[in-house]
């Protein structure tokens, strides 16, 4: 089996389990379990469709780091809000769901999965330093559109995209992102730091929308390009692109360190972390059946394992 790097975005599916599956599936003591059930069905998935041999569950330590909030406040500051609407980028973590987290780490451990996060740092931070780094071919699973940016078909690196639903998933390679933005993947983050994101709390420039942006960086190539151009009398730029990025200038200096994964985090090796994939055998194996039934996990658990011992 050719070896392949599978990097998941943990919180991201979990959430997305958690309401794509019915909250009335509990265990005795009455507890949900659609997000464990889910995720584990969709790892069970993602891994055979794939081929997937090596697997991080890569995992959010600080899904909204302080210092990405003293740069730019706004960050992410709709996902903490009082009221939390039913859906899968809303990152305040519900009560039934919370309740479920470590259920969610135990099978995984039992199951042998390797789950990394950093201290201060997002799963999508981790992620961009795996595959910024892998020698294996990787694939990201995300419904984040902001992992576009390690795309990067020289080096094998793809994402699996979850928006549309485990039945809908979208394989986005260079070009992809190009057909959907007309950037590059190297140039999507400075894209989305120009024409802002909503989801994220990103203000981006007043003025610069989608369009305006991609063609932009289609000329200049880089945020530092642009801001270069709007520097030189003679570039060429239109008087108002000028006043528009004059004006976000205090938002453009700090923005790509918000916006950009980081991908020199010291991390576990794959070998450090276990990432290969292997059969869960003895007592990990015996465990976990038991917590199916005591869970009520139903196939779930079944279908796992199923999955991992095809990794021999």
């Amino acid at each position: 089996m050719l070896q392949r790097l599978m990097l998941l975005d943990t919180a991201s599916l979990y959430f997305r389990a958690f309401y794509g599956v019915p909250d009335t599936i509990r265990r005795s003591d009455g507890i949900p379990v659609n997000a464990v059930r889910g995720l584990l069905d969709m790892i069970a998935r993602l891994t055979t469709d794939y081929g997937a041999t090596h697997l991080v569950a890569c995992w959010d330590d600080d899904w909204r780091p302080q210092w990405r909030v003293d740069l730019i406040p706004s960050y992410k500051s709709h996902r903490v809000a009082q009221v939390v609407v039913a859906a899968p980028d809303v990152e305040v973590v519900p009560d039934a769901l919370e309740a479920q987290i470590p259920m969610i780490v135990r099978v995984l451990d039992l199951a042998g999965i390797a789950v990394v996060g950093a201290a201060e740092h997002e799963a999508d931070d981790v992620i961009g330093a795996y595959a910024s780094h892998a020698e294996l071919p990787v694939d990201v699973v995300t419904g984040d559109r902001d992992l576009f940016q390690v795309v990067d078909d020289a080096r094998q690196v793809r994402v699996i995209y979850t928006a549309r639903g485990m039945r809908n998933l979208e394989v986005i390679t260079d070009a992809v992102v190009v057909g959907k933005y007309r950037v590059l993947p190297e140039q999507y983050a400075d894209y989305a730091i120009l024409r802002g994101d909503t989801s994220d709390g990103l203000p981006g420039v007043a003025g610069i929308g989608e369009k305006t942006a991609a063609a932009l960086l289609g000329e200049y190539g880089t945020l530092d390009g642009l801001l270069a151009a709007a520097m030189d009398p003679g570039s060429g730029l239109s008087a108002p692109v000028r006043a528009r990025l004059a004006a976000a200038a205090d938002y453009l200096q700090v923005a790509p360190a918000v916006v950009k994964v980081v991908r020199d985090l010291e991390l576990p090796t794959l070998e450090q972390a276990g990432a290969k994939l292997h059969p869960v055998v003895g007592d990990s194996r015996a465990e976990l059946e038991a917590l199916a039934a005591e869970w009520n996990l139903g196939g779930s658990v079944k279908r796992l394992l199923e999955a991992l011992d095809l990794r021999q």
